[in-house]
This record gives C-alpha cells, structure tokens and sequence, in this order.
C-alpha cells in the first residue's frame, strides 16, 4: 500500500453566539494540490464522530484521491458546548452548513471539492448542496433520510421485524418512560445488530463513534432526541424533499438492503435529483463502509474519478 502524507489541525470556527472561541478538528489524507478534487466526509449522528467513516481514507492508498474527514462542532474532538443542551435556535441545520463552509475555506478547497455525507451527514450534506455552492463537483448520500417523517414511518415497520419479546421489552419501557432501564438498552441493541451495523462484534469504529454519544449528548439530544426511536429534537419535522431538484452536483445515492433507512425514505432523492445514481448494498445495513467495506471503496472511487 502507497505511503500516504496525514495531517492533523484545527480550524477556527466564530460563532458569536456560543460564547466561547470554537474550533473545528479534521484530519487530511493525500495532497489536498494533487489534481484530484478532494473528499470530504460528513459523519453522522447528530452527535457520532469521524471514527467510524475513517476508513473512506482507503480512497487514498487506491485511488490517490485527497480524503478529509473532520468533526462537527460539539462531537470529538472539535469544540464541545454542553452548556447549550436543549438550544435548538443554536443547533440548527445552518449552524453545521456555516461550519462545512469555514473548514472548506480553511484548508484552500472550496472551489473544487466533492462530498460524502453519512446518515444524518447525508441530510446536512443534501441541504448544503440544494444551495448550489460553488466548488461542489460530486456529491454522494449514503444511508440518509429525504425526511424524518419518513425515516419515522420506516422506522416503525423495521421494528415490527424484530422478535416478539424485543418489541414488547420497547414497548414496555418506552411507555413506562424508563428507556434508561438495561432490558430496553439491550433490545434497542438487537435493532442496531439488524439494522444499523450487521458486524458482530460491532467493530471498534462504530462503538468508538456511538460511544462520543454518551459522553455528550448536548447535540442528539437538541436535534434528534433520546433515541432512534423517539425523535423529539429539533429535526423531528426536517425534510429537503422540496429543495432537491436545485442539487446540481453529479450525486451517487447509496443505502443497505438491511439499511434503516429504507429504500422509501432514499427515494425522494433519486426522484427529484436531476444527476444521480443509485447504488444498494446487498449484504449492508446502514454502515456498508464497514459492513462491505471492499465493494463501497470500489463504487465510491469509480464514481469520483469518472467524468460525467
């Protein structure tokens, strides 16, 4: 395997309103001045990490292409503002575009740069290109919702897949308010092993990721809510569905066939975007990076180095 140059920093990131100076941790892999346009990674969550999406540097060793990956204000090791829990006017959509903006303008690649967003990095990464920014070559979606409306609906027929007694322990707690409880903490880890990551063990990236989750849960818990399942935050209402047709970026649409998000909630993209492709996974649920992590490098390095 090629060696490959890796370099870490920060980027300083104002936010008036946070109160305190912030900044953006990432980490590049290759030459951001080969001639190859650069890949930037938006992980997931709201309020995961880069860990888990680290691998999409193998685009590097085999294809030579620059990849950055970074995280988002408030998760690892960027700045953390457990002081604006439950701020939903401060954590919005527009906050984390602003963000994606700066770190592009940092490292001297806004005027020609792809991107790859991941679940909840897909919707932010959607948004961002629905206002046509300038630079943006190709955009890639994978394992994101066009809605929470519909991610919701998917969502509930997912669980009605599960074992009888997994559903009644969700139920149970979820209508007892203690989802604290270790039996529901247990059966909400059955749906993760069906529909979130098929690996078992789950590999060290992805627990590593999920884990910044609990140490901090300031932005799932402002955007999202508790949990997969009870989506209370501020995303609760979110859909681009009637902002996709203004993406001009070449766009590959990526899911599992295990995936929760379901082919329903992928669809409105593959509809209502004028260039894209759509690719599944057959053996992936909703992290085909790891889960079929030789197949996805190979679409995804295609898919940047062809002309369109």
């Amino acid at each position: 395997m090629a060696s490959v140059k890796v370099v870490e920093g920060e980027a300083d990131f104002p936010v008036p309103t946070a109160g305190k100076p912030c900044k953006t941790w990432y980490r590049v892999y290759g030459d951001l001045r080969s001639g190859l346009s650069p890949l930037v990674v938006v992980h997931g969550g709201p309020g995961a990490t880069h860990e888990y999406m680290e691998n999409v540097s193998h685009l590097t060793y085999h294809y030579g292409i620059p990849v950055v990956v970074y995280d988002q204000l408030g998760n690892g090791l960027s700045t953390h503002l457990p002081e604006t829990i439950g701020h939903t006017e401060f954590w919005t959509v527009q906050l984390f575009i602003d963000e994606l903006e700066n770190l592009l303008s940092h490292l001297g690649i806004h005027g020609n740069y792809s991107l790859l967003g991941q679940s909840w990095g897909g919707m932010l990464a959607s948004e961002f290109a629905a206002q046509q920014p300038e630079g943006l070559k190709k955009l890639i979606i994978s394992n994101s919702p066009a809605s929470m409306q519909l991610w919701m609906e998917a969502t509930a027929q997912l669980r009605l897949q599960l074992p009888q007694d997994v559903q009644e322990t969700l139920n149970k707690h979820e209508a007892e308010g203690t989802i604290t409880d270790e039996a529901y903490q247990r059966a909400t880890q059955v749906f993760y092993e069906h529909f979130v990551c098929r690996k078992v063990p789950m590999p060290d990236p992805v627990k590593n990721s999920f884990a910044w989750i609990e140490k901090d849960p300031t932005v799932p818990m402002t955007m999202r809510g508790p949990n997969k399942f009870l989506i209370t935050g501020s995303l609760k209402t979110w859909s681009v569905i009637d902002k996709l047709h203004k993406i001009s970026a070449t766009t590959l649409l990526i899911n599992g066939r295990y995936d929760q998000v379901q082919d329903s909630t992928v669809e409105p993209y593959f509809q209502r975007i004028p260039k894209v492709k759509w690719v599944q996974f057959a053996e992936s649920s909703h992290c085909p990076n790891v889960e079929e992590t030789e197949r996805f490098m190979e679409v995804v390095g295609k898919f940047l180095l062809q002309v369109y």
